[in-house]
């Protein structure tokens, strides 16, 4: 079996609707795919009524987005939670409003020394969807100011320029304590991803694992090789779970479905653990409690 446990729709940055993510990932030979968009299940029915009709198994989750007491950003995939969960719903609700307002002053501040507006952000973002700097990209890109999405990363949207600002998002060992709470399974989403700026140091790390941590992302393309041979032997010490993905955006991202897997004997772990949500595995007929 060939699985993908991480894939974002238009639901957050990805820029496919979840039910064309879900028919992508068959037509790239999947046989299971997880729907994790960034501090949202929105995109959950339509992704489960596409698997049901291509015939591929489907893990709901979601990608929460934390912030360590450093301020370096942490992200934290949850499988098979409660999507209702109160405690979970009401921090993620935070988040996305924090989101929100610190989009619209990047934009502000953008304004002033390029042609571009909130509307035109607006008009690359679904409705309903987690805004984020990818959205501003976009814009960015549409205005001909970069030529995708990588290079306003690289310069204008960078944490280091004049108009990045930080916004409020919950610590990472808090969301793993509300994952596990709205009975999910918690994965340090690429914990080494050095090309994306700052990454934590290990005491960060204990301190999830504490809350009650379930697995590590290695193979995922922006992990480093060296810090993903740090992540097995962290892993194998600490039993945690090890996963494979792509991360794919759509055209958002050069990340392709399938290009990192994760085991079935990894999947079976996660499906035991979690209680809060159901897989639709139509290969086993069968789906976890």
């Amino acid at each position: 079996m060939r699985i993908d446990l991480h894939a974002h729709s238009t639901v957050s940055d990805g820029t496919q609707p979840p039910a064309d993510v879900v028919r992508s990932a068959a037509a790239a030979g999947l046989d299971v795919v997880a729907l994790t968009d960034h501090d949202s299940t929105a995109g959950w029915e339509p992704a489960f009524a596409a698997a049901r009709e291509c015939g591929i198994g489907l893990v709901p989750g979601m990608e929460v987005t934390c912030h360590s007491v450093q301020g370096i950003s942490v992200h934290v995939l949850a499988y098979l939670h409660d999507p209702a969960h109160p405690g979970l719903l009401a921090e993620i609700g935070k988040a996305r409003d924090a989101r929100l307002t610190r989009a619209e002053r990047m934009v502000e501040l953008l304004a002033e020394d390029y042609p571009i507006s909130w509307a035109d952000v607006n008009a690359h973002t679904a409705h309903g969807a987690t805004v984020g700097r990818p959205h501003i990209a976009d814009a960015l890109v549409a205005a001909g100011i970069v030529s995708d999405r990588s290079e306003a990363f690289a310069h204008i949207l960078t944490s280091r320029s004049r108009y990045y600002m930080t916004h409020y998002a919950p610590e990472p060992a808090r969301a793993v304590e509300l994952i596990k709470q709205a009975g999910g399974v918690a994965v340090f989403a690429h914990p080494v991803a050095s090309s994306r700026g700052r990454v934590v140091d290990e005491e960060v790390f204990h301190e999830m694992i504490d809350a009650g941590l379930d697995g590590v992302e290695v193979d995922h393309r922006d992990n480093p090789e060296d810090g993903k041979a740090w992540l097995r032997r962290f892993a194998a010490e600490n039993g945690l779970l090890v996963t494979g993905s792509s991360d794919y955006h759509g055209a958002g991202k050069p990340n392709r479905l399938g290009e990192n897997t994760t085991s079935v004997r990894v999947l079976e772990r996660i499906l035991e653990l979690g209680r809060g949500s159901a897989a639709y595995l139509p290969q086993r007929d069968t789906n976890n409690g």
